[in-house]
């Protein structure tokens, strides 16, 4: 038998409800703890923590991870983890086939003007069935070019394959294996103004890092296609929220579906515009209150569990932890 794992969870990070799917796929050696007793003579070797406060990390002489349980990881977490070299930190990708459902489904939507033939269609309203030349988009045929090519722009390339169109990928290192059964050509991040002008589609899925930050700008919808379309479910920032709505009202885009934004609601609050722009005011664009994680719903709750396990009884078995964030990338 392995030596036991000590692991701490914070409940704001993952509920109980959570953590009653993940213990039965656990190794008998590893001990859950979500309140540390206050004596002072408990010890971690693991962390399941979004937030970690300085004094937990040097408090905690055994610690060397730090598990975030979902994909985004912030610059200020990095910073922290970076301050304390002996920790590594990790973080799931449970969320990959439930956000890459929601970009195709945002393309899909935003390809065939979905909810404005819809509303038309509850006031009884047949106009779009003879009249839609300026609603259909179609997508066979097409080319898609995902920018950020890992779990969920491979998730997505498959699809969009099945749909017959030619998939590009663009990522960091464009030699990593894909996935099987995924005919697409990868590219680093140095060839995106090269594959600008033949995307149809661009479909974003790249986490927000320094580098990702503004990286499509009114320079790069210039260079892409007239009348093409643009799917987000990275981060809001990625785009430029003025170039994006100048796009969207110029005709450069045909239309676009987005699932995350510029502007959230406070904790607590319902009600906010998502961006410094009315692109809330505009019919071409499909919108979705990032909600491609699927949080809260049960599915996708097993699917963190299966994740959390998989990363616990690596540890415990002594092997090399998955999903290791790189910190100076922020993925």
């Amino acid at each position: 038998m392995s030596n036991q794992l000590n692991v701490l969870v914070d409940p704001r990070f993952l509920s109980e409800e959570t953590l009653t799917l993940v213990r039965p796929r656990l190794d008998d050696n590893i001990q859950i703890t979500i309140d540390p007793p206050q004596d002072g003579k408990a010890d971690f070797d693991v962390m399941i923590d979004g937030s970690p406060k300085p004094e937990e990390l040097e408090k905690y002489t055994q610690l060397r991870h730090i598990i975030m349980p979902w994909a985004g990881v912030s610059a200020n977490l990095r910073e922290k983890i970076a301050e304390y070299p002996q920790l590594s930190l990790h973080n799931s990708h449970h969320n990959a086939a439930t956000t890459g459902e929601m970009a195709i489904a945002l393309m899909m939507s935003a390809a065939r003007s979905v909810p404005r033939v819809d509303s038309l269609m509850h006031q009884c309203d047949w106009t779009p069935r003879g009249n839609s030349n300026d609603i259909n988009y179609v997508l066979y045929g097409r080319t898609a070019l995902i920018l950020g090519f890992g779990a969920i722009g491979q998730h997505v390339a498959l699809t969009c394959q099945a749909l017959g169109m030619e998939v590009l990928g663009i990522r960091r290192d464009p030699s990593k294996p894909i996935a099987a059964g995924l005919n697409a050509r990868v590219y680093p991040p140095t060839d995106l103004h090269q594959l600008l002008p033949k995307t149809d589609v661009l479909i974003i899925t790249i986490p927000l890092t320094d580098e990702s930050e503004g990286m499509i700008g009114k320079e790069e919808f210039e260079l892409m296609p007239e009348g093409s379309l643009l799917v987000n479910v990275g981060r809001g920032p990625v785009i430029d929220q003025h170039a994006f709505y100048e796009a969207l009202t110029n005709g450069k885009l045909h239309a676009a579906g987005i699932d995350v934004w510029w502007n959230y609601p406070e904790r607590g609050e319902t009600m906010q515009q998502p961006a410094d722009v009315p692109l809330h005011e505009l019919p071409n664009l499909v919108m979705s209150p990032h909600r491609g994680g699927a949080g809260g719903t049960g599915q996708a709750e097993t699917l963190r569990a299966n994740e959390i396990a998989k990363l616990l009884n690596a540890a415990a078995r002594g092997e090399e932890m998955p999903n290791k964030v790189d910190l100076s990338l922020g993925y």
